[in-house]
């Protein structure tokens, strides 16, 4: 990717297409396009033409979805399903017709099994059975992850997969209806600081593993593997380190500086009992996490307290 290469990154607004905007243009990337979802309906397939025929990008970061934690997923499931086979099928398929140098699709690491071997290698995909609250969130990324695979199989697209662990940071989601576990705690934390509250409520027992990457260091992967991966196999994208759930709600209450207590609530949901991926590939590649989750977790606090 050139400095003036045409670069469409599909879901700018939100927290990972905005963190892959904010490092192109420190890197002096002076042809970005974004479409907010008024000017650009990606479910909408006429649209997403007209658009692609239009402004011909070189360059596509597929960071687009419809996203949510265990609770708008477990209520959700047919939204999440459609909407993103409708996004991801449209933004694929016209990225293809109109000759896109590279399109970089972005999973989740929820397409691996339930009870996959960890830490997770790329090559646990489609080997088991997926968790049940996300799952057809999962299989619209599975999808998604083949359609690329597919089309470079047949037209000889350069069309690449990366798939990230929990990811958190500025401009996040910290709705508590629809939000992951990190903003989703951040919020009821601090909530309860202002409120004088004694006591917090975590969902679940708090002991699943989680793996954590500030959304910054992703863009930073993203863009890297952008200019040096051409190979069709996907590529995990985490920190290599896991933490429980009651340990990350431990970091949480402490950088905001709650003193209640944090109740736990095993009648909740507790998901994939440990998702950890195996980021041998992309460290052999030449790449490395950077932000610590202690100083990841003060910065979002911080963003939180500034939306």
């Amino acid at each position: 990717m050139n400095k003036h290469a045409k670069i469409y990154v599909a879901g700018h607004r939100g927290m990972v297409g905005s963190a892959i905007v904010r490092l192109l243009k420190t890197l002096g990337h002076t042809h970005i396009i974004e479409k907010t979802h008024a000017e650009l309906d990606l479910t909408d397939h006429n649209a997403v033409r007209s658009f692609f025929e239009s402004e011909h990008p070189d360059y596509v970061f597929m960071a687009a979805a419809k996203v949510g934690g265990i609770y708008a997923n477990n209520t959700f499931p047919a939204d999440f399903i459609y909407t993103n086979l409708t996004i991801q099928n449209n933004v694929i398929y016209e990225s293809h017709r109109i000759g896109v140098k590279k399109l970089m699709f972005l999973g989740s690491s929820c397409i691996y099994p339930k009870f996959a071997t960890q830490p997770i290698d790329e090559s646990a995909l489609l080997t088991g059975a997926l968790e049940p609250t996300n799952e057809p969130y999962a299989i619209a990324k599975i999808a998604g992850i083949v359609l690329c695979q597919s089309f470079n199989r047949q037209y000889g697209t350069q069309f690449i997969s990366v798939m990230p662990t929990n990811l958190y940071g500025l401009n996040d989601n910290y709705d508590l209806k629809t939000s992951h576990v990190l903003p989703a705690l951040i919020r009821k934390i601090h909530e309860a600081k202002v409120a004088g509250a004694k006591e917090v409520e975590v969902w679940g027992t708090g002991k699943p593993l989680r793996e954590f990457l500030y959304a910054d260091d992703l863009a930073d992967a993203c863009v890297f593997l952008m200019h040096t991966y051409t190979d069709s196999s996907i590529v995990n994208i985490g920190t290599g380190v896991d933490i429980t759930i009651a340990d990350l709600a431990k970091e949480i209450q402490d950088a905001i500086g709650f003193k209640g207590r944090l109740v736990f609530n095993p009648a909740q949901p507790d998901g994939t009992p440990r998702k950890l991926l195996n980021v041998s590939k992309l460290t052999s590649l030449g790449w490395k996490a950077k932000t610590p989750l202690s100083r990841g977790i003060s910065l979002a606090y911080q963003d939180y307290l500034n939306s």
